[in-house]
């Protein structure tokens, strides 16, 4: 098993390293991840290359047995590279390009950035490509960064001459005929700059797709310089609602899937889902746990001190997962810099501490796991994960502001994890035979093969709320009719209020109009219209459910003589 974390030598005067090498042995840390942040370390100047220090922390660490995850430092350019190259500084979706003075201070389609990139990728896989203390490569760092300048502009239009073809098709796909949108000319389209009011959705999610592209080739071009060293290559994915990353797409391009965690809510239930994400996207491959907080969780506003062996608890959830290691953000927790009080798993007060301490069983812990521990037995449960749906509800041309498509994500998830049910996620295309219950929340976007994969799906298949109503441009699939499901959506209807249901369980959020076209009504609104139906194996949830109910329902659907036999009384 890996253990280890994030470790910023350079941030640190080199008596220190000595210190932090016998503590890592302490420990029994047997990974730290190298680099993510010292390109102005290594290239303090143009033309001007300082290994000698990290030389020194390599050989320090291999006599110490310790191995390394080497990251390209791409994430964050100098201040010199700015100064140098202004037109690479990122460009906000009002015009304004940022100064340098964070991390991610780049536009991924810049040219000079993409040259210094492969650079950069070059020198360090040259030059520690064949150290004994070499683990594996750590590709740039969260991918994420949003730019909207003209070399961002130049590379969306080619993007978009290849996904479309030319731009009668675009014009059509994107609805343009509406409020004058139509485009004659490739130069005319732009990223989605600040408009007037609501941009157009089609155009929204065209660009988080390019975005998701370009960072990949981003990606790719590093990858392929370091491929000949023979060591496996990743980057870790960040998880939000602003990361442009499709990570189906991108976990097929890794040696190895890394996830970053850090939950805001119930540490187990939370770790547990983006465990699972990171298991289903691996598809059997290798998935490691890349960061974590060691002291602190966090919180909308504040950070809040982990409850004893809650540290370990939540990382074996990741580890009974299938993950290959557990490792933190960071090593030693930093003196100054905006992430101060980010926390390590050497906190400001040292080893003589409750987390430090904390860190030292853990290690001992997974030190007595097998190398490669089997996860629990495979999942007979999945739900639908799709990135493009997620991008698709937060636009805020929606009937309801308050649709939430992670929570529609996480709330069947967390109950099934309440109740033991070991579960996998898959795609809108992928294989559901293996599963008895596939659950497919707010599924907003769905291709013609996404339609005729779930009809032909032979488990039990529940689908909810404002779902498959759009194609994958976001224009809508005129008629409202589910053949799958046996019914027709005739409107959608918000709700501004919570109201109860035939069973006498509350809906909230949300309503729909169904007309019964084959399908039956198990629960109904209260002017008797349906609310959940049935047709054979194929349910359909039109509304928000508590979570109660909601548990009740998955219980139910996982009783096989229930599924697609079951009615309003039985429940």
């Amino acid at each position: 098993m890996y253990f280890g974390g994030d470790y910023n030598p350079e941030q640190w005067p080199e008596d220190v390293w000595h210190d932090d090498v016998a503590l890592m042995r302490r420990a029994r840390v047997n990974l730290v991840t190298l680099g993510v942040f010292s390109w102005s370390s290594l290239q303090p100047a143009p033309g001007r290359w300082e290994f000698g220090w990290l030389d020194r922390v390599f050989d320090l660490l291999h006599d110490n047995g310790v191995q390394v995850d080497l990251a390209t430092p791409t994430a964050s350019p100098p201040p010199w590279f700015g100064r140098k190259y202004p037109d690479t500084l990122t460009v906000t979706a009002d015009g304004t390009r940022l100064g340098h003075g964070s991390r991610d201070t780049y536009c991924v389609s810049a040219p000079a950035y993409r040259n210094a990139s492969r650079e950069l990728a070059s020198a360090l896989a040259e030059r520690y490509g064949g150290h004994p203390a070499l683990a594996m490569w750590h590709v740039h760092n969260e991918y994420g960064t949003w730019c909207h300048c003209d070399h961002v502009a130049r590379a969306f239009r080619t993007w978009l001459r290849a996904r479309h073809g030319d731009l009668a098709t675009l014009n059509e796909r994107w609805t343009t005929a509406f409020w004058s949108q139509g485009y004659s000319d490739w130069d005319e389209i732009q990223p989605p700059r600040a408009t007037q009011w609501l941009p157009n959705p089609s155009h929204l999610l065209d660009f988080r797709r390019f975005l998701s592209d370009e960072m990949l080739a981003h990606f790719t071009e590093q990858r392929d310089l370091l491929r000949p060293t023979g060591k496996p290559i990743t980057t870790n994915f960040a998880f939000g609602s602003w990361v442009p990353v499709d990570h189906w797409k991108w976990a097929r391009e890794v040696d190895l899937v890394a996830v970053d965690d850090y939950p805001t809510g119930d540490l187990a239930e939370e770790s547990a889902f983006t465990a699972d994400l990171a298991r289903s996207w691996a598809g059997g491959r290798p998935w490691i746990l890349m960061e974590q907080a060691a002291a602190v969780e966090y919180t909308p506003r504040r950070t809040l001190p982990r409850p004893p062996g809650d540290l370990a608890r939540t990382t074996l959830i990741h580890v009974e997962r299938g993950s290959i290691g557990a490792m933190f953000f960071q090593w030693r927790a930093s003196r100054g810099g905006a992430e101060q009080w980010y926390h390590g798993m050497v906190p400001h007060a040292g080893p003589d501490t409750r987390t430090f301490h904390e860190i030292v069983a853990l290690g001992e812990t997974l030190a007595a796991l097998p190398p490669r521990p089997t996860p629990g037995p495979a999942a007979k449960v999945a739900i639908v994960w799709d990135d493009e749906a997620w991008w698709a509800l937060q636009n805020r041309g929606l009937p309801s502001q308050d649709l939430d498509y992670l929570e529609a994500v996480k709330q069947p998830h967390r109950l099934l994890y309440r109740a033991g049910h070991h579960v996998a996620f898959v795609h809108p295309e992928h294989d559901f035979s293996p599963f008895d219950l596939v659950v497919v929340p707010s599924l907003l976007p769905v291709t013609d093969a996404a339609l005729a994969n779930l009809a032909a799906h032979r488990g039990t298949l529940l689908m909810g709320y404002f779902s498959a109503v759009t194609d994958e441009h976001l224009r809508v699939r005129l008629g409202g009719r589910l053949p799958a499901f046996g019914i027709t959506i005739k409107e959608q209807r918000p709700l501004a209020a919570p109201l109860t249901l035939s069973d006498g369980t509350e809906a909230s959020l949300w309503s729909e109009e169904i007309a019964l076209d084959g399908a039956v009504a198990v629960v109904a609104y209260p002017d008797g219209t349906p609310a959940i139906t049935r047709f054979g194996k194929a349910w359909y949830l039109s509304t928000r459910l508590a979570d109660k109910a909601y548990e009740c329902l998955l219980t139910c659907l996982l009783r096989p003589s229930y599924s697609s036999t079951g009615t309003h009384g039985e429940r």
